[in-house]
């Protein structure tokens, strides 16, 4: 009976601690749970006061600066022949010799090709003994004038003596003259027409002999002995390129096309010799954009004395990069980049204001910006887009720049 008692008894404070247990973790659950709620709406408050004060955080400044732009850009160029030409045909003819052939180097002057037109020398014949004709014709008319003059001249002299002869005689005697006179200058005109066709056929003829336009090197030969060419089969013979004088094309970007200078060197470089440094000067310039590529073509002159460089290589030109004035310069981690704009934020009295800007080139650690800036604005240096438009800006006690 009495182990039953302190069985029950014992039972009653088992239970009686287990409860106890229960309502303190059940206090301690609602203790935790208020302190977080509290913590949260303690942080929320934070993040609104610093929201509503531009994150009341220290912002570091930075002065703009201005200076001149100055750097290379590597741009593809092709090499064109200073002087070129395709040799045609003047006459209809057969090719009878061809002197030179791809790769031959070639002066002023030089016979590269013999042509043969069998009838042109037929024509010249024919019209020589047509200047023959025309020249006798010219000397009877001289003959002819002569006797009518001589008449003219003894008829006035009979004239002087009243009765001797008849008074029309005298005026048909001068007439005689004129008529002679106007005979004369006609054969004498086709005379001279005459030996103009036949110094026609003559310069014809010396077309049958090709010679070099200027001092340059055969590129191409299309032609062989026996050919039938002329105007009537317009094939071309040889191809003629002045190689010591080069032309340089450089296409130039619409950014770059300020820093073109004429008369400028310009350094660059071919794959076929890269450890050799070339450089050409601008010469010529396109003064237009080309509509597909917004590129501007500039030519350069360079000299090709021994022959390393020929027309059709690719050189890697160092193009030089210029402004026309100082250029403004910020760090890189001031502009702020969203899907709406780009921007820095000025210290204005005190406030941040977003200035629209656009980059440009870097320079290592800065970057140059276009927009409503001047040299000295003091900007945020690590800008972000939570430093809101017009809230305050909280100084650091590091000194600006």
């Amino acid at each position: 009976m009495t182990r039953t008692r302190h069985l029950l008894k014992n039972l009653s404070n088992h239970s009686l601690t287990v409860a106890a247990q229960n309502r303190r973790s059940a206090f301690t659950a609602t203790y935790r749970a208020v302190t977080v709620r509290e913590r949260v709406y303690r942080m929320l408050c934070v993040l609104v006061l610093l929201a509503q004060t531009g994150w009341a955080q220290s912002s570091d400044l930075v002065a703009v600066v201005s200076k001149p732009v100055s750097r290379t850009v590597e741009l593809p160029g092709e090499f064109l022949p200073f002087l070129s030409v395709s040799l045609h045909a003047k006459v209809p003819s057969y090719v009878e010799r061809v002197l030179v052939d791809r790769g031959s180097i070639v002066k002023q002057g030089d016979l590269l090709v013999e042509l043969s037109a069998p009838e042109m020398a037929a024509q010249i014949a024919e019209a020589q003994s047509k200047v023959q004709v025309a020249e006798a014709d010219r000397l009877q008319a001289e003959a002819q004038l002569a006797a009518a003059q001589s008449t003219y001249d003894r008829t006035k002299l009979a004239a002087a003596t009243p009765g001797a002869i008849a008074g029309n005689e005298l005026i048909l005697a001068e007439k005689q003259v004129d008529a002679g006179k106007a005979l004369l200058n006609s054969r004498a005109q086709a005379s001279r027409a005459a030996e103009s066709a036949v110094r026609a056929l003559q310069d014809l003829q010396a077309y049958l002999k090709i010679t070099a336009p200027f001092d340059g090197v055969v590129t191409d030969r299309l032609v062989h002995p026996g050919a039938l060419v002329g105007p009537g089969n317009d094939a071309v013979l040889l191809v003629v390129q002045q190689v010591s004088h080069l032309r340089l094309v450089v296409p130039v970007p619409e950014e770059n096309v300020s820093g073109i200078v004429n008369g400028a060197s310009v350094p660059f470089q071919v794959p076929a010799w890269p450890e050799r440094a070339y450089s050409g000067t601008i010469a010529r310039i396109s003064h237009v954009l080309d509509q597909k590529t917004r590129t501007m073509a500039v030519e350069l002159d360079v000299a090709n004395r021994d022959g390393s460089l020929a027309p059709g290589m690719y050189p890697t030109v160092k193009w030089p990069v210029r402004r026309a004035r100082p250029s403004l310069f910020v760090p890189r981690s001031s502009v702020v980049t969203t899907t709406e704009r780009t921007f820095v934020i000025r210290d204005q009295s005190g406030q941040a204001e977003w200035v629209d800007v656009k980059k440009g080139v870097a320079e290592g650690d800065l970057v140059e910006v276009i927009g409503n800036l001047k040299s000295g604005d003091r900007i945020v240096r690590r800008a972000t887009d939570e430093i809101r438009d017009g809230t305050a800006i909280q100084l650091s006690a590091k000194k600006v720049p």
